[in-house]
This record gives C-alpha cells, sequence and structure tokens, in this order.
C-alpha cells in the first residue's frame, strides 16, 4: 500500500513537472493592447488586470502592453486595427460604423438596458452565437455596454419634437437613425474629440453616459441633463485572428479562458459603476439633471418605437430573422436582470 502510495506520488510529481517544462518551453508572446479612451478612464484599468490575469495564467508566457488614449490609432479604427494586426486585442465601438455590423447594432436601440453590470452578461450571452459570422475577420473575445446613457444639451430636451433642428453629436449609428427620424442633425465625432464640437457649436447636444461627461471636458460646455437610461453603446474585445492562431494550444485554451462572459462583466462593472455615480458629480456641478413626466417618457417609446423596424430591414438583409434575434437579446437582458 505503501509503495502504491509513494508511486502515486511520484507519478503526480512527474506529471506536474512535465506540465511546467510544456509551459515553460511555450514561446514568449508580446500581446498590444488598444484603448482609444484616455488613460485615466476606468476600463483601462480593467483591460491591464485582464492582461495581468492572462500572464499569470500562462505561465508569464503571455505578457502585454496596454496603448490608451488612440496612441496606436483612432477609435474608428479599431476593428480594422485587430484584424490588421496594428493591435493584438482591440476596444472597438462598431456603431462608429454604420451598417457594417447590422445585427450587433441592435443593442443599442433605445429603452432596451437597465443597467451596465447585468447589461454586459446579457449582451455578451446573446452575441456569441452571431460574432463568428458577423465579425468573421477576428477572432471575438467578448461584448460589454456602459451603464446608460442620454441627452447632455445646451438647451433643456424634453419631448422628441424638441430635437427638430438640432445638431447632435449620436453615440452610435442606431441613435444616429433615431436622431435623423426626429428631424435632427447628425454631427460624427469620437468620443475624445465631442468636447471640442460642442465648444466650437458644431453641436448642440450628445448622446453620452454620465460618468464620461466630466471625464472627457463635456460638462463644461453642455448643462443640461434627461435623466432616463435611453441607450447603451455596445463594445467589443476583438483580437488578431493571427497572433491567435500562432500560439500554442496551452496558450490559446488561456486566452480562450479569458474571453468568457464572465470576464466581460468584470472588465465592465468598474466603468459601469464609474459611470452610474456621474449622476452625483453633475450635480454637485451645478448642472440640470431632470427626470421625465410618464407622458413624456410615452412619447420618447412611441417616436422611437420605428427604429427596431429601420433595424430589423438591415438584418434580413444579413440573412438573419429579426424577431429571432432581438427575442434572443430581450431574454438574455430578463435573465441577467437588466431588462427594462
Amino acid at each position: 500500500m505503501m509503495r502504491n502510495r509513494i508511486t502515486m506520488a511520484a507519478l503526480a510529481a512527474s506529471l506536474a513537472l512535465s506540465a511546467g517544462l510544456a509551459q515553460a518551453q511555450d514561446k514568449p508572446v508580446m500581446m498590444k493592447l488598444s484603448s482609444w479612451v484616455p488613460a485615466q478612464h476606468p476600463l483601462n484599468p480593467s483591460l491591464q488586470a485582464w492582461a495581468d490575469d492572462i500572464k499569470k495564467a500562462s505561465g508569464g508566457t503571455i505578457t502585454a502592453t496596454l496603448f490608451p488614449s488612440e496612441q496606436l490609432g483612432k477609435a474608428f479604427d479599431h476593428y480594422d486595427m485587430a484584424r490588421d494586426g496594428i493591435a493584438d486585442f482591440a476596444y472597438v465601438n462598431p456603431g462608429y460604423q454604420p451598417g457594417r455590423f447590422p445585427i450587433f447594432a441592435g443593442a443599442s436601440l433605445p429603452f432596451l438596458f437597465a443597467n451596465g453590470k447585468g447589461g454586459t452578461a446579457a449582451i455578451d450571452a446573446w452575441y456569441r452565437q452571431y460574432a463568428a459570422t458577423e465579425m468573421k475577420d477576428v477572432k471575438f473575445c467578448f461584448a460589454f455596454v456602459h451603464d446608460p446613457g442620454t441627452f447632455h444639451a445646451r438647451k433643456k430636451i424634453t419631448l422628441p419634437s424638441d430635437i427638430k433642428g438640432m445638431k447632435i453629436r449620436p453615440a452610435t449609428s442606431t441613435i444616429a437613425q433615431m436622431v435623423t427620424s426626429l428631424g435632427g442633425t447628425n454631427v460624427q465625432s469620437s468620443a475624445p474629440e465631442a468636447r471640442e464640437m460642442l465648444e466650437r457649436g458644431v453641436a448642440d447636444a450628445i448622446t453620452f453616459p454620465w460618468g464620461s461627461i466630466p471625464l472627457f471636458g463635456i460638462d463644461k460646455v453642455v448643462k443640461y441633463h434627461m435623466d432616463v437610461p435611453l441607450y447603451v453603446t455596445p463594445f467589443v474585445w476583438v483580437m488578431n485572428k493571427s497572433k491567435y492562431d500562432a500560439l500554442s494550444a496551452g496558450q490559446k485554451k488561456v486566452i480562450d479562458d479569458h474571453c468568457t462572459t464572465e470576464w466581460a462583466e468584470k472588465v465592465a462593472t468598474p466603468w459601469a459603476d464609474f459611470e452610474y455615480g456621474g449622476r452625483a458629480k453633475m450635480a454637485a456641478g451645478g448642472h440640470e439633471i431632470y427626470k421625465l413626466t410618464p407622458e413624456q417618457l410615452k412619447a420618447w417609446r412611441d417616436a422611437t418605437a420605428s427604429g427596431e423596424q429601420t433595424w430589423a430591414e438591415s438584418v434580413k438583409k444579413v440573412g438573419q430573422d429579426p424577431a429571432k434575434v432581438m427575442d434572443s437579446l430581450k431574454s438574455n437582458l430578463v435573465k441577467y436582470k437588466s431588462a427594462l
């Protein structure tokens, strides 16, 4: 019996040593991670923590450098940067490229998401069934959202009719369609460029999450804030396919283990908390934060309802059933307690 125990212990030690040697023999890999938000943005520490955990799990064979603030390229270009290997991982707002990702655009329709934490789990679980088809140029890692955003403007916006004649910087192509349908004009800019657009009077209002208003200096140029969960911006974290294919089997598993719904939540939660806390900062800064009456809210829901039909037509064109796609998203929102 004692001999058997010794033999089993020796075998276990041998296997552990073999596994360690195999990991040690993996070629060192350096990853370039690209984030277009400013260095002080709460998303960046989360991405760094994600990368640090990959380093640990890979026995130090996969290391990464995070490049924030558009150092590797403009926010609009991040999907193509991951595709082309300019970045090995890239933080992408697919809504910056209207029409390119019609299925994913469904998540930015108004009045769907109640919060960012459960919303992140919901969108990631939902989109995994479509990512390989719609984003086939890259390896999908995970999807996430910020806490719901709204209108922040130079003047008070209470009804959909107030949008007529206004120049608005939309967060996504879906919100841009909503603005157009309400008689407004869209002014396109990435988040880092938004303050300048408002400051110069090129835009009268912006759709943005709360905490990022002061982060990007937009609180200096807008005063009125509509307190309603109007929309979320859905994002993806994607990888260059060739970089993934060049990894060892063990290294691929480490990456796969970090491209999950659980990791999407871990990465997105600090940002969701940050955005949620933005209301208090705006109120303390003397800004006017106002809620809508039930009648006003109904007017907004009625006025924006046609957006889903426009989205549905775009989804049909890529061979998908929009009703099935939207039902799947809504059921995940209910499952993860983020449905409005």
